[in-house]
């Protein structure tokens, strides 16, 4: 069904997020196309404002709110559901989904994690956040919604952006990843699939499709391509895990998080994010950003004496 004939909004959960979201970056691609987008977000703050410049239909509410789902969800016919780290994120899950068969969705993009993929009834991982994204699909399969799942690697934002500080004061990437390598994915190569996805679903419906960026490569070689990119030489320094988990929580990340984020670091010591797929280009004929790509669009994020800064 072309946009032509598709006069029903298309639902976008999260869409307030910060620089970088893959919910915002999919608003935005969506609204570029044509279509019109209802954007769901918890804060009517000024993010919202800027999603109301843009085109988009605001909506705004707790998805843990049965009342605010049914009022993001009713009169759309396609949605992305995507929600950010947080102990509520299966209850949201859940509600979206009971809703979302209530109203007779047609396309459910459901943004998981690549984890998942090695995950199974008698093993999940010792991240809360991992297992949620776990039961929720497995929820969704049984729902007999029309899903499509989405689960891209360890997104760039988080695994090189975490390092701007030491990278702009010691030229040095200090992460406890070990030897392990990676695949890391910008959240706009992500946002794109979902808008091809949600352009055109009914041949993706009922597919799996895991994101990586175009090489996996240790992080040596990550350095490697963090000098070229800012020419001057990035060395990597391996760090205690125990270092970055108190780092974590001197920042007052909550501990669910940090759970999180020190399994995430544990799974790529272990080589487990050791992975590649071709999907992103696949599905939308461009090539994922690599390293090198990503840390110039950032430039300004890694230069000596750069304060803190989120991705473009």
């Amino acid at each position: 069904m072309s946009k032509a004939q598709h006069e029903l909004p298309i639902l976008v959960t999260g869409a307030a997020g910060r620089i970088g979201s893959v919910d915002r970056s999919v608003t935005e691609l969506l609204l570029a196309r044509g279509f019109r987008v209802r954007a769901h977000v918890r804060v009517d703050d000024e993010r919202a404002t800027r999603l109301r410049a843009l085109g988009a239909e605001v909506v705004v509410g707790d998805l843990l709110d049965l009342t605010a789902v049914h009022r993001a969800i009713e009169g759309c016919e396609r949605l992305c559901f995507a929600m950010s780290v947080a102990p509520t994120y299966l209850e949201a899950a859940v509600n979206v989904a009971v809703v979302a068969k209530h109203h007779g969705v047609k396309a459910f993009v459901n943004l998981s994690q690549m984890t998942v993929n090695e995950m199974d009834i008698f093993n999940t991982t010792p991240s809360p956040q991992q297992k949620q994204h776990w039961l929720a699909e497995q929820i969704l399969s049984w729902s007999g919604l029309p899903v499509v799942e989405v689960r891209p690697t360890a997104f760039m934002e988080g695994l090189l952006l975490q390092t701007a500080k030491t990278v702009s004061t010691q030229d040095k990437i200090m992460a406890p990843f070990g030897r392990g390598k990676n695949s890391a994915i910008a959240a706009a190569d992500v946002a794109r699939v979902i808008a091809a996805i949600l352009s055109e679903p009914a041949e993706h419906i009922g597919q799996i499709y895991h994101l990586t960026g175009p090489v996996s490569q240790d992080m040596d070689a990550v350095a490697r391509e963090f000098s070229a990119a800012l020419g001057r030489t990035i060395s990597y320094v391996n760090v205690p895990l125990e270092v970055m988990k108190g780092q974590l929580a001197t920042f007052g990340m909550p501990p669910h998080v940090v759970a999180h984020v020190a399994t995430m670091a544990e799974l790529h010591q272990d080589n487990r994010y050791d992975r590649f797929s071709n999907d992103v280009e696949r599905l939308t004929g461009i090539r994922p950003m690599s390293v090198r790509e990503f840390v110039q669009k950032n430039a300004h994020a890694f230069a000596p004496g750069a304060p803190s800064s989120a991705a473009e």
